[in-house]
């Protein structure tokens, strides 16, 4: 299958102004790229224009010769990447003295989350409590290999790098640009950028958007609708409060420590509230997977350990043959999550997985 080139949206222009920025407010010599003792690492970047506006003598009024493009400075992904660094949008964590309370419980999953991390794998506030566990995102991706997959809520990365090592081509949406950037800076530490394509886009729109193609050629349009194999869907559950069963209503009723602390107590045998699919973000959860179902009818759903079972088998009710698969996701003895497999990638229903 031809690898087709990154299609980033608007990210690259993103990056481009974001560069243009640093650089004009850092009028000073050219630094190489350093790191904070122990906490964030960082670039400092410069211009050799500055000298020369300081200096008018030494410019040379009759050269009309166009100015050499800065090179692009190396980062955490070292020399070869930098046009995937992300280096500098977010901290970079080393010592769990510069971890923020709030985010120092998966500071210490870190290599959980990714086992490359140390090498430089980058995450936002969000990225930290939203991204999959290394070790679940592989066996969420063993189930769904396929050609060509779409994650509606790429984040950081963590699942659509997965997706890239069992799938030919990987569409990764996100709304944030920032996410966007992290989740490219981090696949290409893992060596799969080239198989995946970074949209930014929200998923609503973009499947809006993607059923106004035909799935052939017309007498008016000879664009055609990629085939998309199946959605992953893991969308926002409402942030570490979620496990309190209602965080719409807890976030604004707990602190940021408070909600952490719900969000990091066991499952040792205590009940949790049931988390329904009308707290899901965007939109509620039923009305997104009939989204997703627009596009392909092979739908894995990523949802919280506390998820209402009736609900999410209520989504298939109006097909008495079809069923679902739940997994649960196990990291040790602690659940993490549940997998919900519909379509062609439940067990005993591979044999509608192309219809």
């Amino acid at each position: 299958m031809v690898k087709r080139k990154n299609n980033i949206g608007g990210l690259a222009r993103f990056l481009a102004e974001a560069t243009q920025t640093s650089q004009s407010e850092s009028l000073s010599q050219v630094d190489a790229a350093t790191e904070r003792p122990g906490s964030t690492t960082t670039l400092s970047v410069g211009t050799v224009a500055a000298e020369d506006a300081e200096h008018p003598s030494n410019v040379d009024s009759t050269d009309l010769r166009p100015m050499k493009k800065p090179k692009l400075q190396i980062g955490l992904l070292g020399e070869g990447l930098e046009k995937y660094d992300a280096t500098g949008l977010v901290p970079f964590y080393t010592d769990p003295s510069h971890v923020p309370e709030h985010l120092q419980k998966y500071f210490s999953q870190r290599e959980r989350y990714f086992s490359k991390y140390s090498s430089g794998c980058l995450l936002d506030e969000e990225g930290w409590y939203s991204v999959t566990p290394e070790r679940v995102a592989d066996q969420i991706a063993e189930r769904c290999r396929c050609d060509v997959i779409l994650d509606a809520f790429c984040g950081v990365g963590g699942n659509a790098i997965a997706f890239a090592r069992t799938c030919e081509r990987v569409i990764a949406l996100d709304v944030s640009p920032v996410r966007l950037a992290l989740a490219r800076h981090n696949a290409a530490l893992y060596g799969v950028q080239d198989r995946i394509e970074f949209v930014l886009a929200d998923f609503i729109s973009f499947a809006r958007a993607l059923q106004t193609i035909p799935r052939t050629e017309t007498s008016t349009s000879k664009a055609t609708r990629r085939k998309i194999d199946v959605v992953f869907l893991s969308p926002p559950w409402g942030g570490p409060s979620y496990i309190a069963g209602s965080p719409s209503k807890a976030q604004t009723s707990l602190s940021t420590s408070e909600a952490v602390t719900i969000a990091s107590e066991d499952a040792t045998g205590d009940t949790h509230a049931e988390f329904s699919l009308a707290s899901i973000q965007p939109i509620h959860g039923h009305d997104l997977f009939n989204v997703a179902r627009g596009i392909t009818k092979n739908v894995a759903y990523f949802l919280p350990r506390n998820a209402n079972l009736d609900e999410i088998s209520q989504l298939i009710a109006d097909d008495p043959v079809e069923k679902v698969e739940v997994e649960e996701e196990w990291m040790g003895s602690k659940l993490k999550a549940l997998t919900c497999y519909f379509g062609g990638l439940a067990s005993g229903q591979e044999a509608g997985f192309d219809e």
